[in-house]
């Protein structure tokens, strides 16, 4: 692992880091902020997914996160939505390849190489966050925005007892019944729907997996609601399953980091009180 940067912000350090993925055949880069800490201390951590196009950097410089964090005394880590380099396959359009890895092992050529952003989320990085940083991997808790979100509910969904908190900030809920998911899922994955149901909250509610609470915002003047995100399919999924979530529709408020960004400290509160020891 090098340092690419690191900065002092809000009674914390802000890194950038990067590392050769075994995963992804590639240089992965990740963004860690560390609050200020007794220097015996672990504490919990917090990932956040970012969404399509985006890199590490996007929450890094507008999520507004290191105030409630270092209040809270919660890591926060940002990595990057796919693997990047001249020799990973690409695609002209934005919501397919570089940026838009969709937190899937893909199974198709020629992605199948290098697009193994689940395996690198749920096991490769995490292993090597807790051999580097102060963090208590028995206290976790994940978050995301839109692909992001969609990654954090699925792993969370998959990965029963890992988190203890799960949020997301305008989540695509049910790749399966929407565009950017019948894209990336078919392109990935192939054609057979029924390998696509790991990646798709909503049906991993309906096949029997469960989170221990749930807390999603979703704009109200989002233009991606409609289509892409349908934030009533998980509301119909929560409610038929049992499953405790608190689904807030913010009315005015777009898909942008404007959106995240002013609700960002509320989330991490909310985690933090699910994350105590």
């Amino acid at each position: 692992m090098e340092q690419v940067s690191s900065n002092k912000s809000h009674f914390g350090t802000q890194g950038v880091y990067t590392h050769q993925s075994a995963e992804t055949g590639t240089a992965m880069t990740f963004s860690v902020f560390v609050p200020d800490h007794a220097e015996s201390a672990t504490m919990p951590v917090l990932w956040y997914l970012s969404g399509l196009t985006c890199t590490h950097a996007n929450v890094t410089e507008k999520g507004e996160f290191r105030a409630a964090c270092a209040e809270h005394g919660i890591i926060l880590i940002a990595p990057d939505t796919s693997p990047r380099g001249d020799d990973v396959p690409d695609d002209e359009a934005y919501d397919f390849g570089k940026g838009a890895g969709f937190y899937v092992d893909a199974t198709r050529s020629p992605w199948a190489a290098n697009f193994r952003m689940r395996s690198y989320i749920e096991r490769e990085l995490p292993a090597l966050i807790a051999e580097e940083f102060p963090v208590d991997m028995g206290r976790q808790g994940i978050t995301g925005h839109s692909m992001g979100g969609h990654g954090a509910l699925t792993i969370a969904l998959r990965n029963p007892g890992r988190f203890r908190s799960v949020s997301a900030f305008a989540p695509i809920v049910s790749p399966l019944n929407c565009p950017w998911g019948e894209k990336a899922l078919a392109g990935y994955l192939g054609a057979d729907r029924m390998a696509w149901r790991e990646y798709d909250a909503c049906a991993l509610l309906e096949d029997g997996a469960r989170l221990p609470d749930l807390l999603v915002d979703q704009g109200g003047a989002d233009t991606f609601l409609d289509e892409q995100l349908k934030t009533s399919l998980l509301q119909e999924a929560c409610s038929k399953a049992g499953q405790p979530a608190m689904i807030r529709m913010q009315p005015g408020y777009d898909h942008s980091y404007y959106f995240i960004s002013t609700f960002m400290a509320q989330h991490i509160a909310w985690h933090a009180t699910r994350l105590k020891d």
